[in-house]
């Protein structure tokens, strides 16, 4: 339902060079029963998937690596991260996307998917809606070497990690990402490994 004590009187584009970033005027009616005129900036860059592979027989986790300029430019000395496999919808729904960015990046082509939950990232400036999945994995499943697609110039080292370690490494802050800690306490809730 939507939300009628918001009335948004004007939205500019203040970049549209990778994604779109616009400036939203809006009016409220607060709490009080005043109104009041404010003003945000949204990020668009669509919304996106993500995903863990699991192995219940070897108590692995499937990661990747890469740089993140992002992080790089805000403390994190080298700019890699160590992040579950995700990606941009694009076109897909949520669970072809999925398929076709855990093929490109780890090399493990799954059938089977199984989707836990959405959630805002940053609901105070990124519009992007992600869609959780998990699934296990096996060896055989291993097509290629994996890695993302050059063209769009993805660097990615693929990570095979025991589970256990995946938890060491998130108190250590060798792990920081937010949707591979929150997959990776999903899978220690849920007693998967």
């Amino acid at each position: 339902m939507q939300n009628t004590n918001v009335h948004i009187e004007k939205t500019e584009i203040l970049s549209d060079n990778w994604y779109t970033l616009r400036k939203i005027t809006f009016n409220i009616l607060k709490k009080d029963g005043t109104s009041e005129t404010q003003s945000r900036e949204a990020y668009d860059r669509g919304n996106g998937a993500v995903i863990l592979l699991y192995n219940t027989i070897s108590k692995n986790i499937i990661l990747t690596k890469q740089f993140r300029m992002p992080t790089y430019i805000n403390g994190n000395p080298d700019g890699m991260m160590i992040e579950a496999c995700a990606g941009l919808l694009d076109d897909d729904n949520p669970e072809e996307c999925i398929l076709r960015e855990t093929e490109e990046e780890t090399g493990y082509k799954i059938s089977k998917v199984e989707k836990i939950f959405e959630a805002y990232m940053s609901p105070g400036s990124v519009t992007e809606i992600l869609h959780f999945f998990i699934a296990e994995y096996s060896s055989e499943m291993k097509i290629t070497n994996g890695g993302g697609l050059e063209d769009e110039g993805e660097n990615i080292e693929v990570l095979e990690i025991n589970f256990e370690k995946a938890l060491e490494m998130i108190d250590s802050g060798e792990i920081k990402d937010a949707k591979t800690i929150m997959l990776i306490q999903h899978l220690r809730i849920k007693n998967k490994l």
